[in-house]
């Protein structure tokens, strides 16, 4: 998989479209999954531009695993959730839709089940009121 630099999340990266933005530092970006699998479903991106993490540098790797590990703690605050799957895809055969490196932040609760991946969009209000929640427990962690 090559990168492709007008990507979705190169070109939300670049500011040429919106997303739910919840943390962002020199190294990485991270923001609501619009197609959530549960409710607080975040994404990490390292800045770097790479496909797959076998291309990403040693620095934007540390940086966007450091990145994931804190917003995981807001997440799960804000969200109250029990579990957390942490994912990232390398390639189109193990599930990769979006040829940037990203991780995948999904609060877990035995009693709500998974939704599919990248399938339905979420209510872009719902969207808005989880944002603040993240950053709420983003500001707490400080």
């Amino acid at each position: 998989m090559s990168y492709d630099n007008n990507n979705v999340f190169a070109r939300i990266l670049r500011g040429e479209l919106p997303c739910q933005k919840v943390y962002e530092d020199d190294a990485t970006f991270a923001f609501l999954d619009i197609m959530p699998q549960a409710e607080g479903h975040t994404l990490v991106l390292p800045k770097e531009p790479a496909a797959l993490l076998v291309d990403l540098s040693p620095a934007a790797l540390q940086a966007a695993i450091l990145t994931t590990q804190k917003l995981a703690r807001a997440v799960q605050a804000a969200t109250g959730a029990p579990g957390m799957l942490i994912s990232q895809f390398n390639g189109a055969a193990a599930g990769q839709t979006v040829p940037h490196v990203h991780f995948h932040i999904i609060p877990r609760s035995p009693e709500q089940p998974l939704r599919a991946h990248a399938r339905d969009n979420a209510d872009p209000a719902a969207l808005a009121a989880m944002r603040e929640k993240v950053i709420a427990a983003l500001a707490a962690q400080a």
